[in-house]
């Protein structure tokens, strides 16, 4: 035992909160794996959805609530290690997912090049600390553009801004996540009613939606973002999706972090195994159907839902961390490497090794 674990207070409960995208934590919370491993601890685990209070839901974003858990989008912990909040990686994994720029059937607009002078919807969040979906959106179009040799300036980039928050009135859960599927489907209103009153020429999307408002639109693919030849051009918000734990919680009781990792990477491996249980799972994890799951991501996540930290990840997210300050969306910089503690990750491994698990 570690000094700082003897000194440490008890702990009774652990927050979790994770994104609408394809994780083993929602796979792991889905089979009660995470409560059964803490429960002869009296250990209480719950969803940050748990709470009626607005400011421990608002957690998922700017991840104030201690001993707590995220799991999702790289550009909320990002932009709160830049405020200061004291939060560490523990994971990070690269899922290929639907990301693509749209444009509506018969504009002409069929590859990037056809951009050129066109008109590209950007979504503004006014009630946000971190607008993610903005910053996703603006670098799909620059990665983009960029690979085709075509400058910001040969654009019009046309600010739709969105009173809506992303965290809507959703009933307490103790295991159900923030975002349902109505919100799911809401992601991209504002960009594709734009674009059918011909107001903007394309959008850009990103998730589990993608394959649905793609048919609905009978829109035309400009680029495939998320499997350009590049593999640095799909860098986004969802690649690489993060795995962050409360700082203190990591320093002063690692074997819990330790032992809440080894159960997402049960069910990382439960995944590949169960490909089809699987896919259900986590279709209703992003709010889509399992008739859209091809679709919306790649069949490798099921061989990728292991938290790891690869340098090609930890080089990817640096990217995107170098992105969002470049562009304003945070405004101090730091140290990506030192953001990352890969000691409970390698615990985690250990204690799967050795059988040491409550849960099995």
């Amino acid at each position: 035992m570690t000094q700082a674990e003897h000194s440490a207070r008890p702990i009774d409960q652990i927050w979790y909160t994770r994104c609408p995208v394809p994780t083993a934590s929602g796979i792991a919370i889905h089979h009660g794996w995470l409560t059964e491993e803490f429960a002869r601890d009296g250990i209480e685990v719950a969803s940050l959805r748990a709470s009626t209070d607005r400011k421990v839901r608002e957690s998922h974003f700017d991840h104030r609530v201690e001993n707590s858990f995220r799991h999702g989008g790289n550009a909320p912990p990002i932009w709160s290690r830049s405020q200061g909040q004291d939060i560490v990686v523990i994971g990070l994994t690269w899922l290929p997912q639907y990301q693509r720029i749209l444009a509506m059937p018969g504009s002409g607009i069929r590859r990037v090049e056809d951009l050129r002078g066109k008109r590209l919807a950007l979504p503004r969040r006014t009630r946000e600390q971190i607008d993610f979906w903005r910053a996703s959106a603006l670098e799909g179009y620059l990665q983009s553009l960029a690979a085709a040799g075509i400058s910001p300036e040969e654009v019009t980039f046309v600010d739709l801004p969105i009173d809506t928050p992303y965290i809507g009135d959703v009933s307490p859960s103790s295991t159900g996540g923030l975002f349902d599927a109505r919100q799911v489907a809401g992601s991209s209103r504002a960009e594709a009613q734009a674009m059918i009153r011909g107001e903007v020429d394309a959008l850009y999307h990103y998730g589990a939606f993608g394959p649905t408002l793609q048919e609905f639109l009978d829109a035309q693919v400009v680029v495939d973002i998320g499997h350009h030849s590049d593999w640095r051009v799909a860098i986004n918000n969802g690649t690489p999706n993060v795995f962050t734990v409360s700082g203190k919680l990591a320093r002063e009781h690692p074997r819990i972090v330790a032992r809440y990792i080894a159960q997402v990477l049960r069910a990382a491996d439960w995944a590949r195994s169960n490909r089809a249980a699987a896919s259900t799972i986590i279709a209703n994890e992003v709010g889509t159907m399992d008739e859209w799951m091809p679709d919306a991501f790649d069949q490798s996540m099921f061989d990728d839902l292991a938290p790891t930290l690869r340098p090609d990840l930890i080089k990817a997210l640096e990217v995107r961390k170098n992105f969002l300050l470049e562009h304003g969306f945070i405004q101090r910089d730091f140290s990506v490497q030192d953001w990352i503690d890969p000691a409970p990750l390698a615990l985690a491994h250990e204690l799967l090794a050795n059988g040491e698990l409550h849960s099995k």
